[in-house]
């Protein structure tokens, strides 16, 4: 039977995002081949892990509303270095066996294990932070990222004062060229002569692109001294690097996921991140435990984008409303690539 859900506003952490969502499949009474059923929420972290201040932290803030709200026994777990698909297999299947509902795995590396482990717990309700996996039990939370991420160029393309801006990537994939893609658009609509650097840290995860912040800030270095003085990351934990090499040079950090400017552990470089591109995971995470708590767990592919406030860019900043034009600008092309007369590139 499938089931369209009402709109649904949640407000996360640091995103404070609304969500609209549709669900698909069964009830959660019907959930569980597990030893009991009735814990809560558990998650899997991605590379970085807890405590990356942007990504895996929003996710965290999710759990913790739904904890919170819900009064749910919850669980949280850390990857391991060097971990195989097979070890992601053990760590869901584990969490699901002891009687977490829903499951679920943040980033795109859980898609083969999710997949392997969904349709031997079709009473549990998994999720997926950014990618799709099929499966009758399996919610694939993804997130027009492009679109914050054009926002930020836009951003970038007023703050610059020396018309060179950059990104760093910190893997070299196709979610995070989503990114680079809407970045360079959003600069180059606002701004053609502003020149945009473009590194990503490693062509790998393993490689510790995700979770080097010594790499980030390497990279950034690098960008300054081509005069860049706008730096947007999207890298995990090695955008931490990149945040306080802006600042060390007294040049815009733009962060990403998280408002980043809010995050305790970055707030020594706080007054140098103009803005944050947002992604609200948390917001993603709570609608899916929301959704199973009220017995009409989420299914099939939830796409969280501008028009339904999933994406958007933070304006925490008070110098953010400072930068001339900024504030307009981003105003109308969020407003244009709701109405679609912007279409963002997404490669």
């Amino acid at each position: 039977m499938r089931r369209i859900s009402k709109l649904t506003r949640v407000a996360v952490g640091v995103a404070s995002l609304g969500l609209v969502a549709t669900a698909c499949g069964g009830t959660s009474s019907d959930s569980g081949d597990s030893d009991s059923n009735d814990k809560g929420v558990a998650i899997a972290y991605d590379i970085g892990g807890k405590g990356d201040q942007s990504f895996n932290d929003a996710a965290y803030a999710g759990m913790t509303k739904a904890k919170d709200e819900f009064g749910y026994t919850t669980a949280d777990i850390e990857p391991t270095e060097g971990e195989t698909d097979a070890d992601k297999e053990q760590r869901l299947a584990s969490l699901a066996k002891q009687g977490y509902n829903p499951v679920i795995g943040v980033g795109f590396a859980y898609g083969p294990a999710m997949k392997a482990v969904a349709s031997k717990y079709p009473k549990t309700t998994f999720g997926i932070v950014d990618s799709v996996v099929e499966g009758k039990n399996v919610a694939s939370l993804v997130f027009a990222e492009e679109q914050a991420s054009y926002l930020a160029g836009v951003a970038a393309a007023k703050a610059t004062k020396t018309d060179v801006v950059g990104f760093v990537g910190g893997v070299d994939v196709p979610l995070i060229h989503k990114f680079e893609a809407g970045y360079k658009q959003g600069v180059q609509d606002t701004d053609s002569k502003v020149k945009v650097l473009s590194q990503y840290l490693t062509q790998t995860a393993e490689e510790g692109g995700f979770s080097s912040p010594d790499k980030g800030k390497a990279a950034a270095e690098g960008q300054i001294e081509k005069k860049a003085d706008v730096l947007y990351a999207a890298a995990g934990l090695s955008g931490q690097g990149v945040i306080e090499a802006a600042a060390k040079a007294k040049v815009w950090a733009i962060g990403v996921d998280s408002d980043q400017y809010k995050q305790a552990a970055l707030a020594p470089y706080k007054n140098y991140i103009l803005t944050s591109a947002l992604k609200d995971v948390g917001g993603a995470v709570y609608a899916l435990s929301k959704s199973v708590h009220d017995d009409k767990p989420l299914t099939g592919t939830q796409t969280f984008d501008l028009k339904v406030n999933g994406v958007g860019l933070s304006e925490s900043n008070p110098e953010y409303a400072k930068v001339a034009g900024l504030e307009d600008a981003v105003n109308k092309a969020k407003q244009e690539i709701i109405d679609g007369k912007i279409k963002v590139n997404t490669e």
